[in-house]
């Protein structure tokens, strides 16, 4: 792991430096820590897959764990990228102090919302997971898996949002160190757990939790710094109304957003499943955890967009701002780009990553073609939706993380299955991506054309709501 010297540098110089440096800077780690992270959960599907006998089942079963995976993220998105983005921002304002109190409320709300949500879904694990689409044969190991996972939630909100906050603060290195660490280390733990110890399902999940707990320890030990500009105050635990509310709006967008995942993924099982069974929802896990690596590459240029789009927000910096928008959004149109090719030309190839059963690998490869035959344009929806997020301009961000998944995705996958069967599932998805990109590029064009009227130093209130 990155120390905290090397790698610490005056937040000023998100004001100053050139914002293609920044954004190396920023966004190297972040691709390296999120490609890393995506590969953390693809490890455990691989292996999964692989599991003597079961192995189509157990991935199956894994895939109806996804709603529930989604919520729980959703609950840490809604205080981690809310305090993230207003950390920048009060960095910007070289508001250490409200910083400082601000990570503070994020341990206490963290842990609270943690700790409710495995509670409430212990108790009810079995009919929640047969709500997900769970059937007799996937039900058993999809609780082996959730059951610890769940044990585990606290640690794993605290976690991300603190290295979130890390990499905001502007010590990405540290971020992509615990990150590295967490992978490399449950790379290592997995077939021991797996295969050596017997424990299949049970036993990725119990390497995932022991490998965020390490670097979890890490983490605090890093924020009880007191040297740091932005360390824990004292007390320790703080939840102050005004604060939390002001994070948690802005964490808003990317709350519903995975709430909305969580709705679309019990809608897609509950569809696959009833036109073409568990091992299409198996198939659909597969190709989601493919399609999650590029996802998350493509977070981690949005990640390094983050604090460099807020810093330079908050100081009233406009062509700064225009200008990190403009280098992000080239690159995650590169990225999603990629995963189309691969989906289109060598589907076998990704789909073979992940299981040896001829029946399961047919049936994603049909999958993935279809379902990724817009994604080349995810990346620029993605990019805009956290512009807007880290902006401060919650209902527009909301609005966009929404209208893909609610608005387009989930009356699709209700009509098009209708008339085409499992084929339309698959459809669904292409469709609505093309059309929120649409509205995506109306939005941001509307919103530079408002920028272009600023000059650097003007108070963005002249210009009325939108901004």
């Amino acid at each position: 792991m990155a120390g905290t010297t090397s790698d610490t540098f005056a937040p000023t110089e998100l004001g100053s430096l050139k914002i293609s440096k920044l954004l190396k800077m920023y966004a190297v780690p972040g691709i390296i820590a999120q490609t890393a992270a995506s590969l953390y959960n693809m490890v455990d599907s691989i292996y999964i897959g692989h599991i003597k006998d079961v192995g189509a089942a157990a991935i199956s079963g894994l895939a109806v764990t996804f709603p529930l995976m989604n919520l729980s993220v959703a609950l840490g998105t809604l205080v981690g990228v809310g305090s993230m983005t207003m950390i920048s921002v009060m960095l910007g304002q070289k508001n250490y102090e409200t910083a400082s109190r601000i990570l503070s409320n994020v341990l206490s709300i963290n842990t609270i919302i943690g700790l409710l949500f495995t509670i409430v879904s212990l108790c009810f694990l079995s009919p929640i997971l047969r709500f997900f689409g769970a059937s007799d044969l996937t039900l058993p190991y999809a609780k082996d898996y959730m059951t610890i996972i769940l044990i585990g939630n606290v640690i794993t909100h605290l976690y991300f949002g603190f290295n979130g906050i890390i990499r905001a603060s502007g010590n990405p290195k540290t971020a992509m160190g615990l990150t590295l660490f967490t992978v490399g280390s449950n790379a290592i733990l997995d077939p021991i757990f797996i295969f050596t110890f017997g424990m299949g399902i049970q036993g990725a999940a119990l390497a995932t939790v022991i490998c965020q707990l390490m670097a979890l320890c890490y983490t605090l030990k890093f924020f009880f710094n007191g040297k740091s500009f932005l360390h824990f105050p004292k007390p320790l635990f703080q939840i102050n109304p005004r604060l939390a509310k002001s994070f948690m709006s802005i964490g808003m967008g990317p709350f519903l957003m995975n709430s909305a995942a969580c709705i679309v993924s019990i809608f897609i099982n509950k569809q696959l499943g009833r036109y073409g069974g568990d091992l299409s929802i198996g198939s659909y896990g597969i190709i989601n955890r493919f399609t999650f690596l590029f996802i998350m590459i493509v977070m981690g240029f949005t990640q390094g967009l983050q604090p460099i789009a807020g810093y330079n927000y908050g100081a009233r910096q406009y062509s700064r701002v225009k200008e990190i928008f403009i280098l992000t959004t080239k690159w995650t149109l590169l990225i999603t780009t990629v995963c189309f090719l691969i989906s289109e030309l060598f589907p076998e190839a990704a789909i073979g990553l992940f299981t040896s059963d001829e029946e399961l690998k047919s049936i994603a490869t049909r999958g993935i073609k279809i379902m990724n035959a817009s994604f080349g344009l995810v990346g620029f929806g993605m990019t805009t939706t956290v512009f807007f997020q880290c902006l401060g301009m919650v209902k527009k961000s909301i609005f966009l993380s929404l209208s893909r998944q609610l608005l387009f995705l989930v009356p699709l996958l209700f009509i098009l299955p209708q008339f085409m069967a499992e084929k339309g599932v698959w459809i669904s998805f292409p469709i609505a991506d093309f059309v929120s990109s649409v509205i995506s590029f109306i939005m941001i064009m509307y919103l530079f054309r408002k920028f272009n009227k600023l000059k650097d130093g003007d108070d963005p209130a002249i210009l009325g709501s939108y901004l």
